[in-house]
């Protein structure tokens, strides 16, 4: 069953990122280019996991991650270009992602993560 849930999973991931491709080639000139963004987590102790940050205004809920199997999430998103801050919210814990190369500080005593879309493919 879990094996069924892992190919169900990666299969929407591959689903997404293939719309996401082909939405971008349709994009006009005149709208703000548009960049996909790929996420990450190994856990092997999460049972939800989502994305809250400046991109989505801080809303987990509107951002979950797509389990893979046993300890492995994933998401991609489609961004334009700028510098977001965010967290990883496992289980309603916030944290920063261990993936990014950048963090900031936040106004509760913690770090978010820190990324930066540009023309390149970002992998967080």
């Amino acid at each position: 069953m879990a094996d069924g849930k892992r190919i169900l999973g990666r299969q929407r991931v591959l689903e997404k990122r293939n719309l996401m491709k082909k939405k971008l080639k349709n994009v006009p000139e005149n709208r703000p280019q548009m960049l996909p963004v790929h996420f990450e987590l190994c856990d092997s102790t999460a049972h939800s996991v989502c994305i809250a940050g400046t991109f989505n205004e801080w809303r987990p809920a509107s951002t979950p991650m797509i389990s893979l199997g046993p300890g492995k999430w994933a998401k991609d998103l489609v961004l334009p270009p700028g510098t977001y801050e965010y967290c990883l919210v496992v289980d309603g814990e916030w944290r920063p992602d261990q993936r990014a190369t950048e963090t900031a500080p936040n106004p509760y005593g913690g770090k978010n993560s820190v990324l930066k879309v540009s023309a390149q493919i970002q992998h967080c």
